[in-house]
């Protein structure tokens, strides 16, 4: 079988991954939050990303997440599901588990603690990406993972993998990025975090990068979509810019505390399902949650969105000022703990 290939572009939101009360996963939860996503803009999700907790999660906790969320999400939202596990067969396993029901593609990142050399690195990547025919998305984040995917993994891995279709980079070395982005030719999609304290989103978008695979998102959807439109005019470079400073300070909120401890803590006060981290990530602090929410009073989110700490369904789309945001293109290609 033959999948059409989805190549992301613009607002991908790292989505958390909500518990109840109990510290249980939350289906129903996680399919409003879709909901609110899809409704604002956001052009793909990533789910279980590292913000999303998925070191927290068992095997069947995520293999749930799978099964219940690909067809909700289906027809609503692009929905790249991450996959990695400690070795690789246990990784194509739970990426076949993707495709055999039927998801829009996978995420992989360096699986952590191990610190596998680059030549392992790059058989593991490339044994996953060949292992399903949909669409691969990588996600270089060294801070987490201790090893760096190099330049030059990622443009042979380009070469030889025909449904590689997009790498976040989470790192924070632009020259590595312009690496990628002249050895690949732009056959696959450049996303970067927008983590503040790397600042990769402007000149990602400026050397001509496809958009943000962002944490911000999740309390901020629109706000995002619209900033990491890529740039085609002069005009879209001083509406990013513009739109870049005015969402720092909820950038910088979101980060405030290891992820994804801050941002959880600001769904939550938005009224949108989050419930805390998974020990032995703890709660935000009172002091931190207060700064929370006086970012989130002073930018009205919760008026933008109609939304409430007693609410926790979706909403309109707010006015932005700006354009409407790309929609993920399917077809041909035309502190360090911190980060997403």
């Amino acid at each position: 079988m033959t999948r059409q290939l989805i190549y992301p572009e613009g607002s991908w939101v790292a989505l958390i991954t909500p518990f109840d009360k109990k510290g249980d996963l939350d289906i129903d939860g996680f399919k409003k939050l879709v909901d609110f996503q899809s409704a604002n803009g956001t052009n793909g999700l990533l789910l279980m990303g590292s913000t999303g907790e998925p070191t927290g999660l068992t095997i069947e906790e995520r293999r749930t997440i799978i099964a219940e969320m690909v067809p909700y999400c289906r027809e609503k939202i692009s929905t790249f599901f991450g996959v990695t596990c400690g070795t690789t067969a246990a990784t194509i396993e739970l990426a076949r588990f993707v495709q055999e029901k039927g998801g829009d593609g996978i995420m992989i990142v360096v699986p952590p603690y191990i610190a596998p050399p680059q030549p392992a690195v790059y058989e593991y990547l490339k044994a996953v990406c060949q292992a399903v025919d949909l669409s691969v998305a990588i996600y270089n984040n060294p801070a987490r993972v201790i090893v760096n995917m190099d330049p030059a993994t990622i443009i042979r891995l380009a070469g030889e993998c025909p449904n590689l279709v997009a790498d976040k980079e989470a790192m924070p070395n632009m020259a590595q990025l312009a690496s990628v982005m002249e050895g690949t030719g732009g056959r696959i999609r450049l996303l970067c975090c927008d983590a503040p304290n790397y600042a990769l989103t402007i000149p990602t978008l400026g050397m001509g990068g496809h958009g943000t695979a962002n944490v911000t998102g999740n309390v901020a959807p629109a706000e995002m979509a619209a900033m990491s439109r890529p740039w085609k005019s002069w005009e879209d470079v001083e509406r990013g810019r513009k739109l870049y400073f005015e969402n720092l300070p909820l950038m910088e909120a979101a980060y405030s505390a290891t992820n994804p401890v801050a941002i959880k803590a600001m769904v939550k006060l938005l009224g949108l399902p989050a419930g805390d981290p998974r020990p032995p990530l703890p709660a935000i602090s009172s002091d931190k949650l207060k700064a929370l929410e006086a970012v989130i009073d002073r930018l009205g989110l919760r008026s933008k969105y109609n939304l409430s700490p007693e609410s926790a369904v979706k909403s309109p789309r707010p006015q932005t000022g700006s354009e409407e945001p790309l929609s993920a293109h399917q077809g041909g290609p035309s502190g360090p703990d911190k980060v997403t």
